[in-house]
């Protein structure tokens, strides 16, 4: 056993004292170290309820011979951090997490480890510290919230919150119903209902075969949880035994399913961005392009909230993630045959599955032959942009529009209040990049309240920041190069002409190349914008968003 570095023969009597310190008996210490990775913080809602997880699987290592650990890894809910600086530090500390857990793992020599996670970064950075240790792993995601309801109008975090506001500012509501509406919209732990972020990791994961069947749509708060939770202390010990690590599982043929069921389901683009950083780290050849190439072969089987009123709920009672499975394994040769961390194939849970074709529609006969995701190209963003073309309704699929630019979030959200943005216009908003940001902001706030007001299918906005699993509308992020690094963005004037087109996958500043380069002559340099502390550090070493904005 890999632990036995720190607790066999004469020499290791000082570390085995320390280990008695902790409560490990004498029987604790021949057992194999298992690490519990867990997320646990009351300021994050996905992940107040990991307590009680957190028990569950101790529980079934113990139970199936292991010795268990918990130790802590940070956790930012992006929904509070959203609007604000504070979101700057998201999309870095899945960096931060990442060496959190490869850090205590290798210091202490664990033997395997669970990962128990939920919400937006978490979940990937703790895929890439594991990555990184390559000891036998297991992800447990904590599981989406309840449904909100108020007056019986359904709700979800965006649409009783953000959506509210603009409401609420256009005259539809009145302040009162702004007040009921955010408090019944999140009724219990766990991430935020629809398939933003947090669920479309753990949809992921779960495809990757990192985390056992049912674990990324079972509720955070349901009985069906914690026994997942426990059955996977016994998972990891069966990959120890078998000696299954994430590297024989997070492969090219995995990571592309990833991304076809991302495709089918609609997912949030931000999984462009985790999915790359994760392929990277595991020596994967995988671009841009495989999401492009693929965007055009899989049709989208369900919508989900915020494009639709279905939640997480809804998916998990339609068949959860195995019935998705089973609605496109055989029907695209795409769809690899891999394994989980149990050794189930994808064929074997495909065959178990029960799937609601009412919910889940059938391969051949989609929601829409449109994919969840796809990648624009042009002069705007030569190595790549994103966008969910699930969100955007397809009337607006060609769209010209007058640009409007915006040299940070803050300035938009104050123009769009001030109505100073009206239809036909195309809102770019710059230097919010990976590195110009720094840290690539996520834009819920602006386009909750676009689609608030009203102008969800006349205002377009693009970015080089992210936008949350929870936008929806004309909306392209990722845009790179990013505007600090000398990217076309950072060129647009008041007044230019940009013509979007989703149908043809392009993105286009129509203007002139030679007022373009006169433009670029007449740039200053980019001064990054925090000069010490995390992120800092972290523009400095920090790489485009077509490449997963990874780090080193």
């Amino acid at each position: 056993m890999k632990s036995d570095t720190i607790k066999k023969g004469i020499a290791r009597a000082p570390h085995r004292g320390l280990l008695y310190a902790t409560g490990v008996s004498k029987e604790g210490m021949k057992r194999p170290f298992i690490g519990i990775a867990s997320s646990f913080s009351d300021l994050v809602p996905g992940h107040a309820g990991m307590r009680d997880l957190e028990r569950q699987i101790e529980k079934g290592i113990h139970s199936a011979g292991g010795q268990a650990f918990i130790f802590g890894t940070p956790a930012i809910c992006d929904g509070i951090a959203m609007g604000h600086g504070g979101m700057k530090y998201s999309l870095p500390s899945r960096d931060l997490i990442a060496d959190c857990v490869e850090s205590v793992a290798a210091a202490h020599q664990l033997d395997g480890i669970v990962l128990l996670s939920n919400c937006d970064k978490i979940t990937p950075g703790m895929i890439l510290g594991a990555l990184r240790l390559n000891i036998p792993t297991v992800m447990v995601t904590a599981g989406p919230m309840l449904d909100g309801c108020s007056k019986r109008e359904k709700l979800t975090m965006i649409k009783g919150s953000f959506e509210a506001i603009g409401k609420f500012k256009a005259g539809e509501i009145t302040e009162e119903r702004l007040y009921e509406m955010e408090e019944a919209s999140c009724p219990s732990a766990g991430s935020c209902q629809g398939l933003y972020t947090a669920n479309t990791m753990a949809c992921l994961t779960e495809v990757m075969g990192l985390s056992l069947p049912y674990c990324a749509t079972s509720a955070a708060v349901s009985a069906q949880k914690k026994r997942i939770a426990f059955e996977s202390g016994f998972a990891i010990m069966d990959a120890i035994n078998n000696d299954v690590k994430p590297m024989d599982l997070i492969t090219k043929n995995s990571i592309r399913n990833a991304i076809i069921m991302d495709l089918a389901l609609g997912g949030s683009t931000n999984s462009v961005l985790h999915l790359l950083a994760i392929a990277n780290q595991a020596g994967v050849d995988l671009k841009l392009e495989d999401f492009d190439e693929l965007s055009f072969k899989i049709p989208q089987i369900i919508k989900l909230d915020p494009s639709a009123s279905a939640t997480m709920t809804d998916l998990h009672n339609a068949g959860a993630i195995p019935g998705a499975i089973k609605t496109i394994y055989g029907k695209t040769p795409e769809f690899k045959n891999t394994k989980n961390v149990v050794g189930l194939s994808i064929e074997e849970i495909a065959q178990k599955a029960w799937v609601d074709d009412e919910v889940v529609k059938p391969f051949d006969k989609p929601i829409t032959k449109n994919p969840g995701l796809g990648v624009l190209k042009g002069n705007l963003a030569p190595d790549g942009s994103v966008i969910k073309i699930s969100g955007v309704d397809e009337s607006v699929f060609e769209f010209e529009g007058v640009a409007n630019p915006y040299d940070s979030e803050e300035a938009t959200m104050q123009a769009i209040e001030n109505d100073e943005i009206k239809a036909g216009d195309v809102i770019v908003i710059r230097y919010e990049g990976p590195r110009g940001g720094p840290g690539m902001r996520e834009m819920l706030a602006p386009t909750s309240l676009l689609v608030g007001k009203g102008l969800g299918k006349s205002v377009a906005l693009i970015t080089d920041g992210r936008f949350s699993g929870g936008t929806r509308g004309l909306c392209i992020g990722h845009i790179s190069p990013e505007s600090a690094v000398g990217g076309t963005l950072a060129l647009v004037k008041k007044g230019d002409k940009i013509k979007i087109d989703i149908n043809k996958r392009s993105i286009e500043l129509l203007v002139d190349e030679k007022e373009l380069e006169k433009r670029k002559s007449e740039m200053k340099p980019f001064e990054l914008k925090e000069k010490s502390g995390y992120l800092a550090r972290y523009a400095k070493t920090v790489q485009s968003a077509s490449l997963g904005a990874i780090t080193g």
